[in-house]
């Protein structure tokens, strides 16, 4: 009866430990802390930086599709290679720091290449892409395989909905406050050096938090597969990967979709300031607001993924995101008056865009988190990454250059000798197309997901 009692005595102890390490207000303040200073960190790369080199390097889509490819190349491995390091050594902590800390140096320094003589096109185009490579480089070691796979690990069926909540809202967020404050920074004077200072020096400040908060009772056991090279490579190793139907599916649709919204999203700032005419801090409000009042969908979103509807919210992502994208579609430069800030149709294009951005960002994070094995999540935020970063991006960026370079206003830069590119409302066509189609691997997850489920309440 002793053993007994003291067996269950300190499962009750290890309970408690973990629910407090899992739902208390430390816990809240770093998921809220980190995660939104890496969504502002990765909203002005998103949004910003292709407006940037518009403004200071020149009207060339090239430039932005060659940075979103290397950068989401770069970011691919960083995840690959910081979350297979971090489960072989149970700590996540140490990665979050260094990376949230480097990350914002690099931040601030990218803007450095606005002082080089556009003369030099070739050289500053270069530069510019290896800059965004750098920062990319140590934002994913700090805030994709060091935040989010820290997130896996406190993950409980108590909290799912509450993180899936603040994981969808947080980019929401980071584009609401990254885009009205990154407005009012750049100016109408175009200063974006005090954009790159003001965001970097944030990032920065919440690694050194980190050094703080986060202490050793997040650290877990080690998961070694062999050599670090044979864990490493063990990700790649696609056969045990697709005996995962459901998430490879997931996975799969979640590309696709993301294909289409990098199309438009890649070009969206620079279709509102150079395409309609709206000024950067205009461009931001027009942004932000809708997507503002679109993230109040989250509430009644996490509700039902705690119902496990997640087939259902995603389904309903895909036709709303689509709708939104033919209500913006047709607007036309001569249609539009750059001088009031609302438009109807623009304001309503955005927020219905958002409804359906936040709703399959919301349901699949959190899906895919239930998916992944146990011993692997940090490496399978790699997987994470190439579905959702890396394939998304290069695909998308290139459709989305073609798309403007074919479709888009054109002329001739004066320095540089360049022929410069505008895009039109074309992005949101055939971005909203491929979105469309996104819809076909979804609807196979259905069945497999309800077979899921059904052994789930059997085991309860």
């Amino acid at each position: 009866m002793e053993k007994l009692s003291k067996g269950s005595n300190d499962l009750k102890e290890k309970t408690n430990k973990l629910d407090k390490k899992t739902s208390g207000f430390k816990m809240w303040l770093l998921v809220w802390g980190l995660g939104l200073a890496g969504q502002l960190c990765w909203n002005m790369e998103n949004q910003w930086f292709n407006t940037f080199v518009y403004a200071k390097i020149g009207k060339d889509p090239s430039i932005i599709s060659g940075m979103i490819i290397c950068s989401a190349l770069a970011t691919t491995f960083s995840t690959f290679f910081f979350g297979t390091l971090s489960d072989r050594i149970g700590k996540r902590r140490h990665f979050i720091a260094i990376g949230y800390i480097l990350w914002g140096i690099f931040t601030i320094g990218f803007g450095l290449t606005q002082f080089m003589s556009k003369e030099m096109y070739t050289l500053v185009a270069f530069t510019v892409v290896m800059a965004d490579v750098v920062m990319s480089f140590f934002g994913s070691m700090g805030n994709d395989s060091g935040f989010n796979a820290w997130i896996n690990d406190i993950m409980t069926d108590k909290n799912r909905g509450g993180l899936g909540a603040a994981l969808a809202t947080q980019p929401v967020l980071g584009t609401m406050i990254g885009t009205v404050a990154g407005g009012l920074l750049v100016g109408s004077e175009d200063n974006y050096m005090r954009l790159f200072v003001v965001m970097g020096s944030i990032v920065i400040l919440f690694g050194i938090i980190s050094i703080f908060a986060l202490g050793p009772e997040y650290d877990f056991e080690p998961h070694k597969k062999g050599t670090f090279l044979q864990h490493f490579l063990s990700v790649f190793n696609f056969k045990e990967f697709f005996k995962l139907k459901e998430l490879v599916i997931v996975h799969i649709g979640l590309s696709l979709f993301f294909i289409g919204f990098n199309v438009y999203f890649a070009y969206m700032g620079n279709y509102i300031i150079y395409y309609l005419g709206y000024t950067p801090d205009m461009m931001g409000i027009i942004e932000a607001v809708p997507l503002t009042l679109a993230m109040f969908f989250a509430i009644p979103i996490a509700k039902l993924i705690n119902k496990n509807k997640h087939p259902y919210i995603v389904l309903f992502a895909i036709l709303i995101n689509t709708l939104g994208c033919a209500i913006t579609y047709p607007i036309k430069n001569t249609s539009v008056d750059p001088t009031k800030i609302f438009d109807l149709r623009l304001w309503l294009g955005v927020f219905v865009i958002g409804i359906g951005y936040i709703a399959i960002l919301q349901t699949t994070k959190v899906w895919t988190k239930q998916l992944y094995p146990k011993t692997s999540r940090g490496q399978f935020e790699g997987i994470w990454i190439l579905f959702f970063v890396l394939i998304p991006m290069a695909f998308g960026s290139l459709i989305g250059e073609a798309v403007v370079k074919t479709s888009g206003e054109t002329f001739i830069d004066t320095i540089s000798g360049k022929m410069q590119y505008v895009p039109n409302g074309n992005i949101f066509l055939a971005g909203g197309a491929i979105v469309l189609i996104s819809i076909i691997p979804f609807l196979l997850t259905v069945k497999y997901h309800k077979e899921r489920i059904k052994v789930g309440e059997k085991h309860e």
